[in-house]
């Protein structure tokens, strides 16, 4: 490797570094955004939101942080090479502009590379790591709170009822309690004046304090021949302890829940399940289509010609208006319920093979936009290369400013296509290769043209040759509408 090569790297991976980073803590920052009403209040440990947040950051490594990454490095790394005139000192020399991005390109390819493992065997497990971590999370029930007026079965075995609270003191007043945990109905209330309730420092428990109240309660117990069947108790103030369950967090030990996703496939899984639900479709055709031709045999005199279409193949020949009109009137109504019954159970057959197929339908489809997204992704980073390096040596600024405003601009332009095509995709609208490869198919002509317009160091954003040529525009409009 020449030195030269060396030097064009080095000023390459820095940048590619600082904005694999930034990407990254944006990422965090928005799964935080997110996901923080499920994350806040529930006592989860660091250790818990930390892996969270890395298998979500991972999620987002092929789609965001690599694509956006690539694009404003390479922005960033040849703006810089122009703006210090190095860039036109190695064209002094003989170099084109192909032969600076050579050392690049060779990187670039090998993040592409990267990227497509990272999407095809990395992200997968981390769709399956984060789903079943947020799963467990949102198991986790958060702090207890008691709504006014309407009855509170949050708690297992318990149902609580107030009549109001006070916001400032938390105090809650007109407290009724039943407690079921004897499987026996309402055998046990306890209604207070007001009191408090807190969780224990563990979530294990909740401690119900009460004041100025009674205690009602049925009892089974008997002493000699004397038979309690109520008890009605008086108490000034009262503490009680009650169990919660499902209030610590758990790991889940099965993870199967989420495993036919798409997303959680890898590209050999996807090609297998497309490929089976084809097939279960394709079976579905074809029992649909023989009952169809069973029954049509019976109504038609010879099979038609076998190349034309599905609906010129079973139209029948026979004369129907001749035979029906020799049948007598009784006869004729047999006729005529007969073939309502065929229709109506025709209909119904056909309603219920449109179902099965659009169940099978839809889940082909996701796993086949999947498959085709593993590959866009990861050409993604290639495409962004070829924006963002022609462009910098266009504008031929550096740092962090203009680079990240063009970097932003394409990127929006590639999301919203993207999202687009996958949408289209998913319903059904467009085939999924087409869907899913929209996103590439607008970008590549921009990176073809702006490397065109790089190597023939055009002025693309010279401001001052669009303000001429609208001089000129300008000059030309009145010299016409002084002579007319």
């Amino acid at each position: 490797m020449k030195r030269l090569d060396r030097y064009i790297l080095s000023s390459y991976l820095s940048p590619m570094m600082l904005t694999f980073f930034v990407m990254t803590f944006v990422v965090m920052l928005q799964l935080l955004w997110l996901y923080i009403d499920d994350l806040v209040g529930k006592g989860l440990g660091l250790t818990v939101i930390a892996e969270f947040l890395f298998w979500g950051i991972v999620t987002y490594v092929p789609l965001l942080v690599l694509p956006l990454s690539t694009l404003l490095s390479s922005l960033m790394t040849m703006g810089t090479l122009g703006e210090n005139n190095e860039l036109l000192a190695m064209k002094a020399a003989g170099m084109s502009i192909q032969r600076v991005m050579r050392p690049l390109m060779g990187l670039v390819l090998l993040v592409t590379i990267a990227a497509f493992f990272v999407a095809n065997s990395l992200a997968p497990y981390a769709h399956l790591q984060i789903r079943t971590l947020m799963y467990d999370i949102r198991q986790k029930r958060m702090e207890i709170k008691i709504p006014a007026g309407i009855f509170y079965n949050g708690i297992d075995d318990y149902s609580l009822r107030i009549e109001r609270q006070d916001e400032r003191t938390q105090r809650m007043y007109d407290m009724i309690i039943y407690d079921h945990t004897d499987k026996r109905g309402n055998v046990s209330v306890t209604r207070a004046d007001s009191g408090y309730m807190k969780l224990t420092s563990n979530k294990t428990h909740v401690i119900v304090k009460l004041f100025s109240g009674y205690a009602y309660e049925e009892s089974q117990q008997q002493s000699g021949d004397s038979v309690f069947p109520f008890q009605k108790r008086y108490f000034s103030e009262q503490e009680v302890l009650i169990p919660l369950q499902n209030y610590e967090f758990k790991r889940s030990e099965d993870n199967d829940r989420f495993k036919n996703q798409a997303e959680i496939k890898s590209l050999r899984e996807l090609g297998m399940i497309s490929d089976s639900l084809a097939l279960t479709q394709h079976n579905l055709t074809n029992t649909y289509t023989s009952d169809f031709r069973y029954k049509a045999s019976l109504a038609r005199t010879h099979e038609l010609d076998t190349t034309k279409t599905f609906r010129e193949r079973y139209i029948y020949t026979i004369n129907s208006d001749s035979l029906f009109a020799l049948l007598p009137t009784q006869r004729k109504i047999t006729a005529v319920n007969s073939a309502i019954n065929r229709v109506t159970q025709a209909l119904s057959q056909n309603e219920v093979y449109i179902t099965n197929y659009e169940q099978a339908d839809y889940p082909k489809r996701r796993a086949n936009v999947e498959w085709h997204r593993k590959f866009t992704l990861s050409i993604a980073c290639l495409i962004f290369f070829f924006i963002g390096a022609p462009l910098g040596a266009i504008i031929r600024k550096g740092g962090l400013g203009m680079p990240a405003v063009v970097s932003s601009f394409f990127f929006v332009i590639y999301w919203v296509v993207d999202i687009s095509g996958k949408k289209l995709a998913q319903d059904g609208v467009w085939e999924p290769a087409m869907g899913i490869w929209l996103s590439s198919f607008v970008l590549l002509p921009m990176g073809i043209f702006l490397t065109y317009k790089a190597t023939t160091d055009s002025a693309l954003f010279n401001t001052d040759r669009y303000i001429d040529g609208l001089k000129k525009i300008i000059k030309i409009f009145n010299k016409k509408r002084r002579q007319s």
